[in-house]
């Protein structure tokens, strides 16, 4: 993996084979974060970065400026990567949290203006994990999550979700706090 803008752009960042991982291709990446900057400024924004295995998302964040970035993920090899990792380029915006991502939504009291979830495709848990965004306010009033998830899942339908582009089989959802009104909702 790389990371594919700022000023650490073209650097690899090789991970371990053994860590439980899906990596984030470098296309979805990069078309995720030019959507991104259409809403949010990276130099001005907390985010939250939920799944984060190997930390890709978060240095991109970091390599595009953004100041405080929090990475959770229940691998405490994957925390003890991305720690090892945040060290080596160097930077100290990301801050890695060993957590169960739902388990650590509902109970910290911080707001975010970003938040990134890329659960396993597998998971059975989206709608709870929206909702604790959501409905839980972790996410500032023009704050943007966006959700990558497998082709077989969808929310287009979701009161909350204005955009959703598709990348092969990665599918990013996009979420805002606020529900669409009925003349902004999708044709």
């Amino acid at each position: 993996m790389r990371i594919v803008a700022g000023k650490w752009r073209g650097k690899q960042i090789v991970a371990p084979k053994n860590l439980p991982v899906r990596p984030t291709t470098d296309m979805a990446k990069e078309s995720l974060f030019n959507l991104i900057r259409n809403y949010l400024d990276f130099e001005h924004i907390r985010a939250l970065d939920l799944f984060s295995g190997t930390g890709n998302l978060s240095y991109e964040l970091a390599s595009r400026g953004c100041p405080s970035i929090t990475s959770v993920d229940s691998s405490r090899d994957c925390i003890r990567f991305i720690h090892k990792t945040a060290t080596a380029l160097p930077t100290d915006a990301i801050a890695p949290v060993a957590s169960e991502a739902i388990t650590y939504v509902k109970r910290s009291p911080s707001q975010w203006d970003l938040i990134l979830a890329d659960p396993p495709f597998d998971f059975e848990r989206y709608e709870e994990l929206i909702d604790s965004i959501l409905t839980g306010q972790r996410l500032t009033k023009t704050g943007v999550f966006v959700l990558e998830h497998g082709q077989f899942t969808s929310f287009v339908d979701h009161p909350h979700c204005f955009d959703h582009r598709k990348y092969g089989n990665v599918q990013l959802s996009f979420f805002q706090p606020e529900p669409l009104e009925e003349e902004d909702s999708k044709p």
